[in-house]
């Protein structure tokens, strides 16, 4: 059994949290857990805020799946490179088997261009399609 402690102080408290980290040098057994925070990604009005799992186009949110998410998370932090389904595929779902997965990713992939194009109907970034290889997220 676990215990997990959750503090946050101000920038002029340091004495509690130096207090804090002294033990946990003394039990170097502690299991510590950092968070990694991944930085916001933007392109002329839209955004992706990885940590809140929320995409904005102009002020309106995008509602997406979990899966949805990935692959614009994916796709934008890769721009400009053309993605193949076998990376997709491993990259979202862990695993690949060819052509099944191609199907279920385009699937996936037309929901999400559905979703971002209505919300962003003068959008300045594009999900193409590269026949036969995978898709390409690109900003004009």
């Amino acid at each position: 059994m676990g215990r997990l402690i959750i503090a946050e102080f101000k920038d002029s408290e340091t004495f509690p949290f130096d207090e804090i980290m002294e033990v946990f040098r003394k039990y170097p057994d502690f299991q510590k857990y950092e968070v990694d925070y991944a930085p916001a990604i933007s392109f002329p009005d839209f955004k992706i805020l990885p940590d809140q799992r929320r995409v904005y186009c102009g002020k309106q949110e995008v509602a997406l799946t979990t899966k949805e998410f990935n692959l614009l998370y994916y796709f934008a932090t890769n721009e400009g490179r053309v993605l193949t389904y076998e990376q997709i595929y491993q990259k979202i779902w862990g695993n690949y088997v060819q052509d099944i997965e191609n199907n279920t990713i385009g699937s996936h992939v037309c929901k999400l261009r559905e979703k971002l194009y209505k919300a962003c109907p003068d959008r300045q970034f594009e999900i193409r399609c590269v026949r036969e290889v995978g898709y390409c997220f690109e900003t004009k």
